[in-house]
């Protein structure tokens, strides 16, 4: 579904990202991590079209993603950006219907009756209750949980989320991704998730792939990438790495008062 090659973006003298490649095959659920300032938001822009390379390529189903007109593209494409919806005076329900807007005609009328869907929307992400309060008025867990229900409502083929679990609590963490892994498996989508969450990556992901300066460091399954070794390497952080007791995943047990042998750093 999508093919990288040599990719390229530079920021005067400074690369972002360094000729990375890579391919994503329909139905994966691919998590792409690194610490700070490797890269990873900027990637996930270029994959969407909003960024564009300076070189190197970005194909979509064999076409190049600069080809598609923004309509188009947003008929099969859904983009969950950083940091979710800003207050606003648009009650939940308004919001999650602007999703339907790429199928929509120049009076905002669609060929068909897309009412079940923004239910489906509002009920997996529990925003029923909410559905008449305007935006200002929800919390910033509640605001992902709306631009997630919005994202649901434009039906796409693949989902591109940029910290999608940022401002939520733990158990809404596990909420929205376990409703994204859902939504997945029901309707064959692709997702590519930019995480923090080393742990949430590792159960949630079918691939990791991880950034370090731009580059590529490492491209696999949880259990090939999340290794101590790595760990140091691209993190500079000391870690215990066990399977879950349940899922066999990796988990990461940090290893506090080790000394950092990492000192790039990054921002």
């Amino acid at each position: 579904m999508i093919e990288v090659r040599q990719l390229v973006r530079q920021v005067g003298n400074q690369r972002i990202l360094d000729q990375l490649s890579f391919d994503v095959k329909e139905g994966e659920i691919v998590g792409i991590i690194g610490p700070n300032g490797a890269g990873k938001s900027t990637l996930l822009g270029t994959l969407s079209g909003v960024i564009r390379a300076d070189e190197g390529q970005v194909k979509l189903r064999g076409r190049l993603v600069s080809d598609y007109g923004r309509r188009e593209l947003a008929r099969w494409v859904a983009v969950l950006q950083q940091g979710g919806l800003a207050p606003a005076a648009f009650t939940v329900r308004q919001v999650v219907e602007m999703g339907r807007f790429p199928f929509q005609n120049w009076l905002g009328d669609e060929t068909t009756d897309s009412g079940a869907v923004i239910e489906r929307a509002l009920e997996v992400m529990q925003l029923k209750e909410l559905a008449n309060r305007q935006l200002h008025q929800l919390s910033g867990g509640e605001r992902q949980r709306v631009a997630l229900a919005k994202v649901m409502a434009q039906e796409p083929k693949l989902i591109l989320l940029d910290e999608p679990t940022t401002y939520l609590d733990i158990g809404y963490q596990m909420q929205l991704l376990d409703a994204v892994r859902d939504w997945q498996r029901r309707e064959g989508l692709t997702v590519i998730a930019v995480l923090h969450d080393l742990n949430l990556a590792s159960q949630y992901c079918n691939r990791l792939i991880v950034l370090q300066r731009g580059g590529l460091a490492a491209a696999g399954s949880p259990q090939d990438v999340l290794t101590p070794e790595l760990l140091r390497e691209v993190y500079g952080a000391a870690a215990v790495v066990l399977p879950h007791p349940l899922t066999g995943s990796p988990q990461l047990l940090l290893n506090p008062g080790q000394p950092n042998s990492n000192e790039k750093g990054g921002t």
